[in-house]
């Protein structure tokens, strides 16, 4: 097995850790090329939208900059470290960084102040060695959607593209890349995609709204996109938009994003959608994306090996996953600085 495909399909995977702990498939992930790590929530917390009080007393800005730490010396090079810091959602860093405007203050302030709130904000998780945001939410959510429920910024295009735009700026200019989901936006979805098959139905001019909202923190300059779990069946009825090759040519080609490209997290029901996690790893690989999140207990040395075993096979194009790969550690170079806080 080639060594540099090896280090490559490392370095497309996203593992997402429960806690400022790393075990050691996540220590293995990171020696064998490795450049990023999720630091994630427990499914209560995911669903609650809230840090447990646990986690709140037991986490320290001590100890978040001694993990980020930790995890650039394992990979031996720059890392991305990625939270989710949601608008109004989740906010993984809780107490650890400056609080932003909850989702009933955002409509009142204006672009200015949201811009600066989350530069003040984004500028202490920098320094705490987190350079990645999968935030803010861009979907503009019209129907029924319990899986964004209190996670998203409403159905205004315009109140939702201001109100992402000013965050985008905001992290940004601090050194935070901000990553807009859920491409192409699901407006209307009945079920969590994380434990059931999510569907998006109707023609595609009902994507417009969500599809502008794109097209202007793309224009903003937003860093990554993330395409979401739900199939679209006015673009591809087979694949969910992760593993979409149609997708995300809309992404890139149509609206012109040439950024990161970070798949939903492929353990998702509906991204699945009854195939191995292998397997739906090479596909989001073949489709475009560059990172793929995964949780860090799903087995990150076997993922690896079957992309390398797809590329061997002919089932994966191996300039496809060089790309992938020089993408992803371009970036992490380009955030590469040591943490001020100790």
């Amino acid at each position: 097995m080639s060594g540099e495909l090896l280090r490559a399909a490392y370095s497309v995977l996203l593992p997402a850790i429960g806690d400022l702990n790393l075990d050691e498939p996540v220590r293995r992930h990171l020696s064998r090329g490795g450049v990023s790590v999720l630091l994630g929530e427990t499914r209560d917390e995911y669903i609650g939208r809230a840090m447990t009080q646990a986690r709140r007393d037991a986490e320290t800005q001590t100890k978040l900059a001694s993990l980020t730490q930790h995890v650039a010396a394992l990979a031996g090079g720059p890392v991305l470290i990625a939270v989710d810091q949601e608008l109004g959602g989740i906010e993984r860093l809780h107490q650890l960084v400056p609080a932003i405007p909850s989702r009933a203050q955002l409509k009142d302030l204006s672009a200015e102040v949201i811009e600066q709130r989350c530069y003040e904000m984004a500028s202490v998780a920098r320094r705490l060695g987190v350079n990645l945001f999968l935030a803010p939410i861009v979907d503009v959510v019209t129907g029924i959607n319990p899986w964004l429920l209190n996670r998203h910024l409403g159905d205004d295009p315009v109140q939702v593209s201001r109100i992402s735009c000013a965050f985008i700026r905001g992290v940004q200019r601090a050194g935070v890349i901000a990553t807009a989901k859920h491409f192409p936006g699901h407006y209307a979805t009945e079920h969590d995609p994380a434990i059931a098959l999510a569907t998006v139905h109707g023609p595609l001019e009902l994507l417009e709204d969500n599809l502008q909202v794109f097209r202007q923190v793309i224009g903003a300059g937003v860093q990554a996109v993330m395409p979401g779990p739900a199939v679209f069946p006015a673009i591809d009825p087979d694949q969910s938009a992760s593993t979409s090759a149609r997708v995300i040519a809309l992404l890139r080609d149509t609206l012109g994003f040439d950024g990161l490209i970070i798949s939903d997290d492929l353990d998702a029901v509906s991204i699945l959608r009854g195939n191995t996690l292998t397997d739906t790893a090479v596909a989001s690989l073949a489709a475009g994306a560059h990172l793929l999140l995964v949780s860090s207990e799903s087995g990150l040395d076997a993922i690896a090996e079957a992309i390398v075993s797809a590329v061997d096979e002919g089932t994966l194009e191996r300039q496809v996953l060089l790309a992938a790969s020089s993408k992803v550690r371009a970036v992490a170079k380009s955030q590469q600085s040591e943490p001020l806080i100790k």
